[in-house]
């Protein structure tokens, strides 16, 4: 693309407006959780009713996302792009304004909606713009940024937080100048629109009962069903019921995940240059294993820091992989829908893991989630081997 000869990859413009639009992706929800004890007593709510303000958030992109993905094939990616920015921002500011806790998870759900298409395009345009080697070092990059950004947002909403409950949700107004960003910048290849609307959305559907794209669809939902599930929402407990660990502690031990995470996903270009895609992914589960198994093994809060490292490593391989893999299997007539479809799938192993682990929490002890999802990860590999080689 134009202005990009002689650049180093990452400093490309192209590259560096998806980075932007990653980091609004992916600061819904990490920005604003060190508010919620400030919002509880400001709203003189119950603490089980704080969980609204995520759920209002992710339920849209369930439904919206795959829409989202089609309106992006038919119709362009900025058409769909700068308006979900512009929502976004615009609802995200709104909430620090309100008075009525219902108003702002009402609010909530139409931030939701303009992150719907966010975290799907993004991946798209690296799919559109880039082939081959650079397409996957692009997507290692990018996989780098968004774990700085999800490692950055809780400390820099927690000193937000700290001058009232309302100031973090100050943040999304930085998706506006994004938005204007795409719009003056953003040089992308758009898909031609010569099929009717039923036929695209017959060929997108043929195209996706691919036995490699529905094994990467059951990659991506196993992977976030162990990573909120067993990760998230497990291992901070288990922190503190082990080693009574002080929330600092459990931020800078899961900080080493997301640094790992980061470091290895910048090697992605130059590790899928050695090894196939599914190689990687199959690697990839092995560390998970490796991780979730350590985990209850270890004997201190200094030791678990190595299980946290290799689940990080394994986050940095797997991503950029599969979505690399999947940007692979589709064409740009399709590809919006292909990463859309993804992102649902991803939305729904980010709402079901918590569910599963909390079955498991409420009759037996926290070790046993670890070692639950370690199974879950060596079925994956089996369904790698089957599907994806």
């Amino acid at each position: 693309m134009a202005g990009s000869i002689n650049k180093p990859l990452y400093l490309e413009t192209n590259l560096k407006v998806i980075f932007s639009i990653t980091l609004v992706a992916v600061m819904g929800v990490a920005s604003i959780t060190p508010a919620f004890p400030s919002i509880i007593e400001h709203f003189e709510i119950e603490k089980e009713h704080i969980a609204w303000l995520i759920t209002a958030f992710t339920l849209p992109g369930i439904f919206l996302t795959p829409v989202m993905g089609v309106l992006a094939d038919r119709f362009g990616r900025k058409q769909v792009l700068v308006p979900s920015l512009f929502l976004f921002g615009i609802a995200g500011v709104a909430c620090g304004f309100t008075h009525n806790y219902h108003a702002l998870v009402v609010l909530r759900f139409f931030q939701g909606m303009g992150s719907a298409a966010l975290g799907s395009i993004n991946v798209t345009l690296i799919g559109d713009i880039y082939e081959g080697k650079k397409r996957a070092a692009a997507m290692g990059y990018n996989g780098s940024v968004l774990s700085i950004g999800t490692a950055l947002y809780p400390a820099l909403g927690g000193a937000l937080a700290s001058f009232g409950w309302n100031y973090p949700f100050f943040f999304p107004i930085l998706a506006i100048p994004v938005g204007l960003w795409v719009i003056k910048s953003l040089d992308n290849p758009e898909p031609e629109k010569h099929e009717k609307f039923f036929s695209y959305l017959k060929n997108a559907l043929k195209s996706m009962l691919n036995r490699k794209v529905v094994g990467l669809f059951v990659v991506s939902i196993s992977t976030f069903i162990i990573l909120y599930g067993a990760y998230l929402t497990v291992f901070p407990l288990y922190l503190k019921e082990s080693f009574n660990a002080k929330p600092w502690q459990i931020g800078v031990i899961m900080s080493a995940m997301s640094v790992a995470t980061a470091l290895t996903s910048s090697f992605s270009g130059k590790i899928s240059a050695k090894f196939s895609k599914a190689v990687i992914i199959m690697a990839a589960f092995t560390l998970y294993i490796i991780s979730l198994v350590l985990i209850p093994q270890m004997p201190s809060m200094i030791f678990i820091t190595i299980p946290a490292f290799i689940f990080g490593i394994a986050q940095g391989l797997n991503l950029p992989a599969s979505m690399t893999f999947l940007a692979d299997l589709s064409t740009i007539k399709y590809r919006a829908a292909f990463m859309s479809v993804n992102g649902m799938v991803l939305r729904i192993g980010q709402t079901i893991g918590p569910v599963l682990v909390g079955l498991v929490m409420a009759s037996w002890t926290l070790s046993l989630v670890f070692y639950l999802a370690a199974a879950l990860a060596i079925v994956m590999i089996v369904v790698i081997w089957l599907l994806l080689k």
